[in-house]
């Protein structure tokens, strides 16, 4: 895929369970994108009495605002669903992520490869310090970022390259 043409969407899922059948998704945040220009953007979160676990509860409790609260917990599938279309997904984690998109036949991939890393625990951590980035709660936001500077970055050896091979 070619993060600097091509339609694609940076997902995040929040499970209450690893495992889909135990579990909802408590939050979904997306950014669709063409190219490196934002579409549009998809956030969700199940309202705080249906999720069990406290301490997630407790966790995504950040910009209440920025997100739209449903009460039906099969709600956010289904209209992720119908907002992702056919689009590929460029995923954060696949295990449980994987579980709980299996009904879209969308093609998934993990994110990492476009950014030269590789998926663990402190892979935010790695990116905010690889791209000087400011640290957010909203991890498709700053997976956005490192994709503009990846593309910065090609641009500027792509132009060295070139003048260069013009001496």
């Amino acid at each position: 895929m070619n993060l600097e043409k091509d339609k694609y969407i940076i997902v995040e899922v929040i499970p209450t369970h690893s495992k889909a059948e135990k579990g909802i998704i408590a939050q979904i945040s997306a950014l669709k994108l063409e190219g490196l220009k934002l579409l549009d953007r998809f956030d969700y979160r199940v309202k705080d009495e249906l999720i069990e676990n406290n301490d997630l509860k407790e966790a995504i409790q950040y910009d209440k605002e920025a997100f739209t609260y449903v009460d039906n917990p099969h709600f956010i599938p289904e209209k992720f669903k119908s907002w992702a279309k056919d689009i590929p997904l460029l995923i954060i984690e696949e295990s449980y992520t994987l579980d709980y998109l299996k009904e879209l036949n969308n093609k998934k991939e993990l994110i990492y490869p476009y950014l030269d890393m590789e998926h663990s625990y402190d892979v935010f951590n790695k990116i905010i310090k690889k791209y000087n980035l400011e640290p957010s709660n909203h991890l498709v936001d700053l997976l956005y970022e490192a994709i503009i500077y990846e593309s910065n970055n090609k641009q500027k050896t792509n132009k060295k390259g070139t003048s260069k091979d013009n001496k």
